[in-house]
């Protein structure tokens, strides 16, 4: 072991005792981080709207404060853009993290203050290495680098004084000289605006270093692997980092990939995968106990108050709403934040399932506004990834990416799911992948089989393979190549469907 990593390991070691603290005393913390949220805002103009000077509990706080999308807000956060002081936090805010659009915008730009920055965002950067190394004490990792695929930054549009970026371009922006020296490639690759550009750039630098972890989204991480490979003549990338020793992986589910991780890219059972929760708003989440993939540690000291909302109280003026001593297990909630960075009550979009109560772990389980419901069928997103396995195991496939939404009741004919699938390995037998996908389906969701019922009011899922490259094109038609953008895996309408048709048509004249 270098005197490097030597020094990283016994560092990071010495922040466990922060943590199991949380874990012993889940109530209290989130406690004491409530009361400093409230104090610190209580002369904000916000805190004088809701009078934070008298609130002395969470239940005052929740009768007071309502519930707020990112529209309510934003009237409160165009302000704060625009340089306004004192709005809905007291300390300057320089940067604004940049996220996919929302109903009256392409995009939302969320503040981020220098607390939640040094608190909550790099605090959980050092405490995903912190639960590595617990896991792992023996690990090598800082003997080479992290490869991280950031995002862009620009100047805020509202405000030429201060700039807005993709989250992981504001973190990499704000990184310590340490961090920096730790990680590849060069922020002026790896926040290069042109996706294409920075991939080749990206593939050339790192493929010759030595790079032992990767911080990214799965989807993006395949797109850049595959160069890197093309460009070594690689059969995987353990010729190209034969030190590789983990990957921590975010922004959507990894089950679907994880078999293409492990058989095509890092074929040994000594490379980790480590899972974080790390939204634009706050980090919230990390995976603590490799053997249970998809269950992550909710990080209680950050800085964040949370709020759970029954998925029942979901668009009503005067939700009911839970604290973490009130949650139950294995029931969906809609995730809600009042953060550092000024974000109050706020609905972050997100839903959650707890899987273990002292200490407190979750898995998300979809988007608020990710599902299918045209028949009453309620398919979220966690229902579709884990269906999506089942197939994949009973027929050899592996998928790469894939998008579903509803076929409409038309002309008499009974409705159903299309699903587009792009496969990395195809089905030995699609109908069996089909059948499957269907069964499980209705295995895991009651309201998606009561519809299937002797074909009552669905039919059996429409399955639409499409060629390798497809959903990296229909992205980058959308504009949303690279850094934190997602494929959106459900939808209520038939949008994402007809553009991805409507591109499969223009390539077949």
């Amino acid at each position: 072991m270098s005197m490097v990593n030597d020094v990283v390991v016994w560092f990071l070691k010495r922040r466990l005792q922060r943590i199991q603290d949380f874990m012993q005393n889940p109530v209290e913390t989130q406690q004491r981080i409530f009361n400093e949220l409230i104090q610190t805002a209580r002369y904000t103009e916000w805190g004088i709207r809701y009078n934070y000077g008298q609130i002395k509990t969470t239940q005052e706080f929740r009768e007071q404060v309502p519930v707020s999308t990112y529209e309510d807000l934003f009237p409160y956060i165009e302000r704060v853009l625009k340089g306004e002081p004192n709005v809905l936090w007291p300390t300057p805010t320089e940067w604004f993290s940049k996220s996919s659009g929302t109903t009256n915008a392409r995009s939302k730009y969320i503040p981020v203050t220098p607390e939640s920055l040094e608190e909550c965002h790099h605090m959980g950067g050092k405490d995903m290495m912190t639960l590595l190394v617990a896991n792992r004490p023996d690990t090598q990792v800082f003997e080479g680098k992290g490869l991280s695929i950031g995002g862009t930054i620009h100047t805020n549009p509202y405000n030429s004084e201060t700039q807005v970026g993709d989250v992981s371009a504001v973190i990499m922006q704000n990184l310590p000289a340490w961090g920096e020296f730790m990680r590849t490639p060069p922020l002026e690759v790896a926040l290069l605006e042109n996706w294409e550009e920075k991939l080749e750039k990206m593939a050339a630098i790192c493929s010759e270093e030595n790079v032992t972890s990767i911080l990214g989204v799965p989807t993006w991480t395949i797109v850049l692997l595959d160069r890197i490979m093309e460009h070594k003549g690689a059969q995987s990338m353990l010729d190209v980092w034969p030190d590789f020793e983990v990957f921590v992986h975010g922004a959507v589910a990894f089950q679907p990939y994880r078999e293409l991780f492990s058989k095509k890219y890092f074929p040994s059972d000594k490379v980790t995968y480590l899972e974080t929760y790390n939204a634009s708003e706050g980090f919230i989440a990390l995976q603590d106990d490799l053997a249970h993939p998809g269950e992550m540690l909710l990080m209680l000291d950050y800085g964040i108050f949370y709020e759970f909302m029954p998925m029942e109280e979901l668009g009503k003026p005067f939700p009911k709403t839970l604290t973490l001593d009130e949650v139950e297990l294995d029931k969906n909630y809609a995730i809600i934040l009042s953060t550092n960075s000024g974000l109050w009550r706020y609905l972050i979009g997100d839903t959650i399932k707890f899987t273990s109560r002292f200490p407190f772990r979750l898995k998300v389980s979809g988007r608020t506004k990710h599902f299918i419901n045209a028949f009453g069928e309620e398919l979220i997103v966690e229902n579709a990834e884990m269906a999506l396995t089942e197939a994949c195991e009973e027929t050899g496939a592996i998928v790469r990416d894939f998008t579903a939404g509803p076929v409409y009741m038309e002309d008499g004919a009974r409705g159903r799911h299309e699903w587009i699938i792009e496969f990395s390995n195809d089905p030995n037998d699609l109908s069996v992948f089909v059948e499957t996908l269907d069964a499980a389906l209705r295995r895991l969701n009651s309201d998606y089989d009561a519809k299937r019922f002797q074909d009552i009011a669905l039919l059996k899922p429409l399955v639409q393979v499409v060629a390798p490259g497809t959903f990296y094109e229909w992205m980058g038609r959308r504009k949303k190549l690279g850094g934190q953008n997602k494929v959106p895996r459900l939808s209520n309408d038939r949008v994402y469907i007809e553009e991805i048709r409507e591109l499969l048509e223009q390539a077949t004249r």
